[in-house]
């Protein structure tokens, strides 16, 4: 837990980093209420540091215009989860140019003391990340325009390239950006379908923010509304297999990623699209609670093929 004058001094850093914050936005990156943040907003004006104060429901605090301090210095902690930060951007390719993650280690390197440069350059040396990496990085000035216009409900004009390599040009209300088995989409309302929809960041070809506004949905999941897009994909087989467990466990069991969990009377659903059966044969063979393959039968022929597999295996004795 954090003392209370590491986080006094977070919040002089946020309105330092930002024009504006809001009360609300301040006490959920501290993850305190907004009473505490009012407190520590007091301290700090008690202190001689002139943060005014907006009034209203969308009242929020900002520094005075030319008001700065010197950069506060990094603890231990915080040059660790930076430079893990800046290392996991770079191996996952989260940036598409590379030296900008290297320049900021460097930068963030140069100023601190010289014991946390050697802890922070061991991490760097020593860390080793095995995740799927991006197939496609979309241009950083895609992934800033479209997580502005998230964050602050801006509708934006792209242009888009289909997989058939079909352009279009459309409105577009975008609700979240989610990083998936490889790819960067952006989920959110398409005013040339007049539907939600689902956008891989690779394929837009043109982006421009407008300064017309949107009301965003209450308690939008992104990550939801995509694996729901991806179910909804045409494959070569629809997968559906009741999973005889409590979804709970089922949510423990299988990744976000692979499909769609509903719980029903009987079990939880699992649906999802693949092309290939052997790999969700395998996967849904390891599961450690009883499965039922509800389609397609050729699903239920591959895990047959398998068991028959395993059991040729177990009986063979070694040469």
């Amino acid at each position: 837990m954090q003392h209370p004058t590491t986080r006094v001094l977070t919040v002089l850093e946020l309105l330092q980093a930002y024009p504006q914050i809001t009360g609300r936005e301040l006490a959920a990156r501290l993850e305190v209420d907004v009473r505490t943040v009012r407190r520590y907003i007091t301290i700090l004006q008690d202190l001689g540091i002139p943060v005014e104060a907006e009034r209203g429901r969308y009242g929020a605090y900002h520094l005075s215009p030319g008001f700065k301090l010197p950069p506060l210095m990094f603890n231990d902690d915080e040059a660790l989860a930076v430079t893990l930060g800046l290392r996991l951007t770079k191996q996952l390719r989260l940036s598409a140019d590379v030296g900008a993650t290297d320049g900021a280690l460097a930068k963030i390197q140069r100023v601190l003391p010289h014991a946390l440069q050697d802890r922070a350059k061991a991490v760097e040396a020593a860390l080793s990340v095995n995740l799927s990496l991006p197939a496609f990085s979309p241009p950083g000035t895609v992934v800033i325009s479209l997580s502005y216009a998230v964050h602050y409900h801006h509708r934006v004009r792209l242009r888009y390239q289909s997989w058939k390599g079909e352009g279009t040009e459309r409105a577009f209300d975008p609700y979240g950006i989610v990083l998936h088995d490889g790819y960067w989409y952006t989920i959110g309302y398409c005013h040339l379908r007049e539907d939600v929809r689902t956008f891989r960041l690779d394929r837009i070809t043109e982006l421009t923010l407008e300064e017309r506004r949107f009301e965003a949905p209450a308690n939008f999941d992104a990550v939801a509304a995509l694996m729901k897009s991806v179910v909804e994909t045409p494959g070569v087989y629809v997968i559906e297999a009741l999973l005889m467990t409590t979804l709970e466990n089922a949510n423990q069991l299988i990744p976000r990623w692979l499909g769609v969990l509903e719980e029903t009377p009987r079990g939880v659903l699992l649906r999802c699209n693949f092309q290939r059966l052997a790999w969700i044969a395998h996967f849904l063979m390891g599961l450690e609670c009883p499965v039922h393959v509800i389609q397609p039968i050729e699903l239920r022929q591959e895990m047959q093929r398998l068991a028959e597999h395993v059991r040729l295996i177990a009986l063979t004795n070694p040469p």
